[in-house]
């Protein structure tokens, strides 16, 4: 059982584990906590159909008893609402902070349910067990949780690192086509900022990758966590480096909130990715071929790169509130090329608009 450790300042490590299946699960969580009496299983009326007796029955050896907390599937749920209610059951079943919260699902579980570990009795015991490859790839990896309030994505939440992150590929056979190419856009982001060897790769084995091939699968995992643990060991609060890892994620933030979640999170990442590789060709960072080279390597991967006309304005509205906004001005990913992403602090209204402007006009 491989594992890759994720290391951060002053408090240790955790492993993280990508297996076929969840075989080993109660090997891993039994290791770490030898007596433990309580688990509660966090998951959504989406994947609590597919997986949550499955997962039942391989923890039930490692405690004395399990409980589930299931809420309604989407973005609509991650809110203080289903936190509280959360709360409410935990404190029903007398936990305690000895006690383990599993976060079973994609990018929301994992959010609501770490957010609520970091916050009940001051902070439990937290494992994930993503089930989306947005999630495995990414949001799963370097402890940053929370939930929404009123417009504004993230913005009530904090830094909270679980004990185990375990991913099982298997799970992906049932993820619906389109959630599986939003995941890969975070992938794809990894090779764009880090790593070009691993992008071509990406390139090359596109076929392979969305066929689900198991061994594509564990190789592409294994790069992009691996990336994402560069930043994540060396920045684990977000004071540097690991801005780097928002690269698209300025105007696709904007772009989700703008149309009220319509698109998926990956979906608008790729078109903020397309965006900000827009404004690094302008600043002759990228060349016209590495721009439209970027450009076009989403769509084998299904993932859009312009959309129908919207008001421009309206979606730089949105920015103002994203937390990568200053009180000197915008903090921005660009590319210097194609494997080596930088931070700036100097991108002007005007060029994020004219970005923005060209994600609806018909491409030359």
């Amino acid at each position: 059982m491989d594992a890759l450790n994720i290391s951060y300042k002053n408090a240790g490590s955790y492993p993280v584990v990508i297996e076929k299946d969840y075989s080993s699960l109660c090997s891993y969580i039994s290791e770490m906590f030898p007596q433990l009496k309580r688990i509660c299983i966090v998951t959504d009326t989406n994947v609590s159909k597919l997986y949550l007796d499955n997962i039942k029955s391989f923890v039930s050896d490692c405690c004395e008893h399990v409980i589930e907390y299931v809420f309604e599937a989407g973005e609509c749920s991650k809110t203080l609402d289903t936190v509280k209610a959360c709360y409410d059951k935990l404190l029903a079943n007398d936990f305690n902070r000895r006690d383990l919260i599993i976060g079973l699902g994609g990018g929301v579980t994992g959010d609501v349910a770490a957010f609520i570990a970091s916050s009940y009795m001051r902070g439990c015991r937290f494992v994930n067990l993503p089930t989306s490859l947005l999630a495995m790839a990414d949001s799963s990896v370097g402890g940053k949780c929370g939930v929404d309030y009123d417009r504004y994505k993230n913005i009530v939440g904090s830094i909270y690192m679980p004990s185990l992150v375990y991913a099982a590929t298997d799970v992906l056979k049932t993820l619906p086509d389109r959630e599986f190419s939003s995941g890969m856009a975070e992938i794809l982001k990894a090779g764009l900022i880090r790593d070009g060897v691993f992008y071509e790769w990406l390139i090359t084995n596109f076929s392979e990758i969305m066929d689900k091939d198991a061994e594509a699968l564990k190789y592409m995992l294994d790069k992009a966590v691996t990336i994402k643990q560069y930043y994540v060991t060396k920045d684990p609060y977000e004071e540097g480096d690991r801005m780097i890892l928002n690269f698209g994620h300025t105007i696709g933030h904007a772009l989700e909130k703008f149309f009220d979640f319509k698109y998926l999170h990956g979906e608008c990442v790729a078109l903020g990715m397309v965006a900000a590789a827009y404004i690094s060709y302008k600043r002759s960072m990228l060349s016209n071929e590495e721009f439209y080279e970027i450009r076009d390597m989403f769509v084998p991967f299904d993932l859009p790169i312009s959309l129908d006309p919207f008001e421009i304005d309206e979606v730089y509205s949105n920015i103002g509130h994203d937390k990568k906004n200053t009180d000197t001005g915008l903090k921005f990913i660009l590319l210097k090329k194609i494997g080596k992403a930088v931070i700036v602090n100097d991108v002007s209204e005007d060029e994020i608009k004219e970005a923005i402007k060209n994600l609806i006009v018909e491409w030359d």
